[in-house]
């Protein structure tokens, strides 16, 4: 089962947007990962672990943009690593894709 949160508000997302990836764990999870668009870029954290493994080592980042993505998924195809968790970016790093 895949999980996948959205939002976009006036102020900073990346909790809300752990929040609900948190809500949706009980789906299991191989991966999670959050992508937020800030400062004319997207900045993305993701990790093989479960969703609150997910929460600490976002914390470590400061994201402060407004809109933002997430994703929390068993692995479908490929290892379960790293590399292979949601968000993926694209080459340009213009656009952050879930699915």
């Amino acid at each position: 089962m895949r999980g996948i949160v959205w939002h976009r508000e006036r102020r900073k997302v990346a909790s809300i947007l752990i929040e609900g990836l948190k809500r949706l764990e009980y789906r299991g999870c191989a991966s999670a990962g959050v992508a937020i668009h800030e400062d004319g870029g997207i900045r993305v954290a993701k990790k093989v672990r479960r969703v609150v493994e997910r929460v600490k080592e976002t914390a470590r980042y400061t994201f402060t943009g407004s809109v933002g993505i997430s994703h929390t998924c068993w692995a479908t195809h490929g290892g379960v690593m790293d590399a292979n968790a949601h968000p993926h970016l694209s080459s340009d790093v213009k656009i952050a894709l879930v699915h």
